[in-house]
């Protein structure tokens, strides 16, 4: 990590401060992550993240294998492997892609194949809004098909909030990634 994490049971010094860790152990489970060691650096920050987070990965209508599949796939592109170890064994939980087609998601120039139509449509969904941002008409109109209105919404805020997630990860080498992945960050 490029900055020192906080403690594990950090002790701010406010009580705005201090419920937020608060907000954020409840989420957690009680214990802190790294990313939120990370995050709490910035206490408002940290509390924005957290609610947001926890309704796209808790609070939306998306399968799992859908949902996982489009963190795994950012994480990929985007080399942020803390974010992909997360995510890579709740997708092998989902059960539903097989796991050769899992092991392909790491390799950012794999092409979507081996993937069913629905889940080849996520694929080229996060592509498009990871790599060039701009989706093209084909590719939404792909997505559409699968899916109702409200579901390409979390699907798009699923990519967004994870592209931000990525970048943030990488940017401070949460997890120290850059050793275990061989990130070039000189």
């Amino acid at each position: 990590m490029r900055l020192p994490y906080v403690d594990d049971d950090p002790k701010m010094s406010n009580a705005e401060d201090q419920a937020v860790v608060d907000r954020v152990k409840e989420r957690r489970g009680g214990k802190l992550i790294a990313l939120d060691k990370a995050l709490l650096h910035a206490p408002p920050v940290a509390d924005g993240w957290n609610s947001f987070l926890k309704s796209i990965r808790t609070q939306t209508t998306l399968s799992d294998s859908i949902r996982e599949l489009a963190i795994c796939r950012v994480a990929s592109v985007n080399q942020a492997w803390y974010e992909w170890d997360a995510h890579r064994p709740i997708l092998e939980k989902a059960n539903v892609l097989p796991q050769e087609v899992i092991n392909k998601i790491m390799d950012p120039k794999w092409d979507g194949s081996g993937l069913d139509e629905k889940h080849l449509a996520v694929f080229e969904y996060t592509n498009a809004m990871t790599l060039g941002v701009i989706v093209r008409d084909a590719v939404f109109a792909k997505l559409k098909s699968f899916f109702n209105e409200r579901e390409v919404v979390e699907i798009t805020a699923t990519v967004a909030a994870y592209n931000t997630v990525s970048r943030f990860l990488v940017a401070l080498d949460v997890g120290e990634m850059r050793e275990k992945y061989k990130v070039d960050m000189d």
